[in-house]
């Protein structure tokens, strides 16, 4: 029986090293069309940096099937401390339905308070109207 507990352990922390998540980029999307109640695909986002007065380019996606973007921000890169503009280019994805829209884009401001912090931005939206929130 001596020799079973280390044996044990050894399985215990490599099951728990196996368990441990891997880094997850910092940056996720989710787009839920209200009207429809399906998620809303190919739709292009964009997200900037603020500096000064100026917003500099970070990087571009497009929502997948499941209108999501899983990862949104550069692999490889550190989400700094700042301000962000997500902008969820929803005219284009409304003219695709053959539909009409009040709002062409879409900007979500908001400020990173942590190095690196998880922050998934999902958008409920209609023809006339959306909402948002800090998602998890």
């Amino acid at each position: 029986m001596k020799f079973m507990l280390p044996v044990l352990f050894s399985a215990a922390v490599s099951m728990s090293a196996l368990a441990a998540p891997a880094h997850t980029n910092p940056i996720s999307v989710h787009i839920l069309n209200q009207q429809t109640g399906l998620p809303s695909p190919d739709v292009t986002v964009d997200i900037e940096q603020q500096q000064g007065t100026q917003w500099l380019p970070v990087a571009q996606g497009k929502t997948n099937h499941d209108g999501r973007i899983g990862a949104l921000w550069p692999e490889g890169k550190t989400l700094e401390k700042g301000i962000y503009r997500v902008t969820f280019h929803t005219g284009d994805y409304f003219k695709s339905q053959q539909q009409k829209s009040f709002f062409p884009e879409i900007p979500v401001i908001f400020e990173v308070t942590e190095t690196n912090q998880k922050l998934h931005i999902p958008l409920l939206l209609s023809q006339y109207g959306y909402s948002t929130y800090r998602g998890s």
